[in-house]
Order: structure tokens, then C-alpha cells, then sequence
């Protein structure tokens, strides 16, 4: 498993932390210089690389495999946006009662699942199960739309960042904060009591058990603090697209979306589903212009191509990129470097 100096940023070297300032300094310049489109993509990259950060808390933390994140995505999209449209609640304020009511989701499927000894595959499955649940019942549900989508009011140059609506401009510095946010919390998680108490039921639950550490807990907690960053994710994506389909919010195609770039990039780091984020998404834009710029009709052919990322990742660098290329770069501390 990749160590303590590839998951924080404590063991970065000072080529590492430049090579971050540079690149947080070039996003928020970026917008400055990038067209419409391209401030577009780079919004839908920080917003998968959030995400696969929240999913990462999970998987790459404490060991616990979820293939139905999109359910949490789903709930903090609609439960904002029925609250904005049916009761004039801003997101700023509805955030808060999407990431409770996914806290509690995911608090009822931790529960299902530790509590019976549910583990591994059959945890996974268990999340989508769930997920698929969401998506049937939110095709039915005639107050959020139903099957034919749910659609939040957008008025033409409008500016209000406090419920926002406005440019995409707003957007894109608002996913770029919750990155941010999410990098940081997650290193500082890392680095705490609860964070070390993650490692050790990754890795040995048994041992963590017998030194202490209540497994159920520490396990839920991971859960907790996954759901409600995911279905901050979610509200986002309520009011950047101002459209819910339950078919597409709660997909499985989606939750394998927000898992591929912890998984390319890293999984259990910090920075790698950042860097996994910024393989993909542009590659799989890239794919579509020119398909469509070759007037093609080929269905799937994005997923195929994600397919195709995964097996060579987990052929070639199973542990990601980001450890593989932080190394080539000397950008952490090899074991047995100084500070």
C-alpha cells in the first residue's frame, strides 16, 4: 500500500509544493485567458476531481468499496434544488439538509452493512443496490419531476452568487474552492486521531480492533463525511446544469465516473484524484469533439474508453499515477530522506 509520504502532503519535497502553488495559481488565472468551452471542461474536471476526492475518503482511507456514490450526488442535488424551487431556499442554506439526508443514507447502509458483517464485493453491491432504489423511486416521485426531470428556474444575466446563479465564470471559481476545501480537509483528516484510526482498519482491522479502535465507528464516521462532501457535489451539479433526470443523477454510469479518478490517479492519496480528474475528463472531451467532428455515430464509445483507461492502470500502475509520477519527479521524500 502506498505510504504516509504518498498519501498527505507532509511528505512532499519543496520541487512538489512548487509544482502545487504553480498549478493552483495557473487554475485561478486560467478563466482569464480560457474561452467559454474550455472554462466549461475545466469545471467539469474540478468538479470529478471533488468528488473522487469525497469518494476517496472511503475507498482510499478506509478500505470500504462503494459503487453507488451517485446515490449521495442525487440526494444533495434534489433535495437542494426541491428545496430552492418549492420553498425559495438559497443552496447556501439547502446544502446543509442535502448533506444531512445523505449522511443519514449513508449512515443506514454503514449500518446494514457492519452491523451484519456485510464486507467487501458484497458491501459494494449493497451501494448500488441502494442507488438503483434511489433512482426508481425518484422516477416516481411527481413533486420532483419524476421521470421527465426536474428543472430549476434560470433567469438570462442573472447575478446572484448567493443562490447561485450567474456566470459560469462563478461556477468554475466555486469548484476550484471546493477542491481546495476538500484537499484540505482530507489532509488534515489524514493527519488526525480518525485519520491514523482509518489506516489502521484499512489495513489491518483486525489489529486496529484488538489495539482499540472501535472498527463500527471509525467506519461509519468514513461513511458520514463521504456522503455529505459527495452530496455537496451534488448540489453543485443542481444549479451549474439547473436539470435533474433520475436516470443520469443516480446512474451507475455515474457513480463509475466519480470512482475512475481516484483510481487512475491514485487511490488513498490526495493529489491523485486530482491528477486522475485531469487525465480523464479532458481525454474523454477530446474523444467527443472528434467524434462528432467526424460526424460518427458511436454510442458508448466514451465508456469504452474508460473501460480501456482502467484495465491499463490497473495493468500497468496499479497504484495510480500520481505515486508513479511523484517519484519519476522526486516529488515527495523517498523512505529514509530527510525533511
Amino acid at each position: 500500500m502506498i505510504g504516509l509520504a504518498g498519501l498527505g502532503l507532509s511528505g512532499v519535497t519543496g520541487r512538489g509544493l512548487a509544482l502545487l502553488a504553480l498549478t493552483a495559481l495557473g487554475l485561478a488565472v486560467a478563466p482569464l485567458v480560457a474561452d467559454r468551452y474550455l472554462v466549461s471542461v475545466l469545471t467539469t474536471v474540478l468538479w470529478f476531481a471533488y468528488v473522487g476526492q469525497a469518494w476517496n475518503v472511503m475507498m482510499g482511507f478506509s478500505g470500504l468499496l462503494s459503487l453507488g456514490h451517485a446515490l449521495y450526488v442525487g440526494l444533495g442535488a434534489y433535495v437542494s434544488a426541491a428545496l430552492f424551487v418549492h420553498f425559495g431556499i438559497g443552496p447556501w442554506a439547502g446544502m446543509i439538509l442535502a448533506m444531512l439526508v445523505a449522511v443519514a443514507a449513508g449512515c443506514i447502509i454503514g449500518f446494514l452493512g457492519f452491523r451484519f458483517g456485510v464486507k467487501g464485493v458484497h458491501f459494494a453491491l449493497l451501494t448500488i443496490a441502494f442507488a438503483e432504489v434511489a433512482r426508481i423511486g425518484f422516477d416516481h416521485i411527481g413533486w420532483v419531476g419524476g421521470s421527465g426531470g426536474f428543472f430549476l428556474p434560470v433567469e438570462a444575466g442573472a447575478s446572484d452568487p448567493l443562490n447561485l446563479r450567474g456566470s459560469p465564470l462563478l461556477f468554475y471559481y466555486v469548484a476550484l474552492a471546493l477542491v481546495i476545501g476538500a484537499l484540505v480537509l482530507s489532509r488534515l483528516l489524514l493527519h488526525s486521531r480518525l485519520g491514523y484510526q482509518w489506516l489502521a482498519v484499512r489495513e489491518e482491522p483486525d489489529a486496529a480492533e484488538a489495539s482499540g479502535v472501535d472498527l463500527f465507528r471509525a467506519r461509519m464516521t468514513a461513511v458520514a463525511v463521504s456522503a455529505a462532501l459527495t452530496a455537496l457535489g451534488g448540489v453543485f451539479q443542481a444549479f451549474y446544469f439547473n436539470n435533474l433526470f433520475p436516470e443520469q443523477v443516480f446512474s451507475m454510469g455515474r457513480s463509475i465516473e466519480i470512482i475512475l479518478p481516484a483510481i487512475v490517479g491514485g487511490i488513498g492519496t490526495l493529489v491523485g484524484p486530482i491528477l486522475g480528474a485531469f487525465i480523464l475528463t479532458p481525454l474523454g472531451e477530446l474523444l467527443t469533439f472528434l467524434i462528432e467532428a467526424g460526424g460518427l455515430d458511436l454510442p458508448g464509445l466514451k465508456q469504452l474508453f474508460y473501460g480501456v483507461a482502467l484495465v491499463v492502470i490497473v495493468v500497468f500502475r496499479p497504484e495510480g499515477v500520481w505515486p508513479w509520477l511523484a517519484r519519476r519527479l522526486r516529488l515527495v521524500r523517498q523512505p529514509g530522506e530527510g525533511a
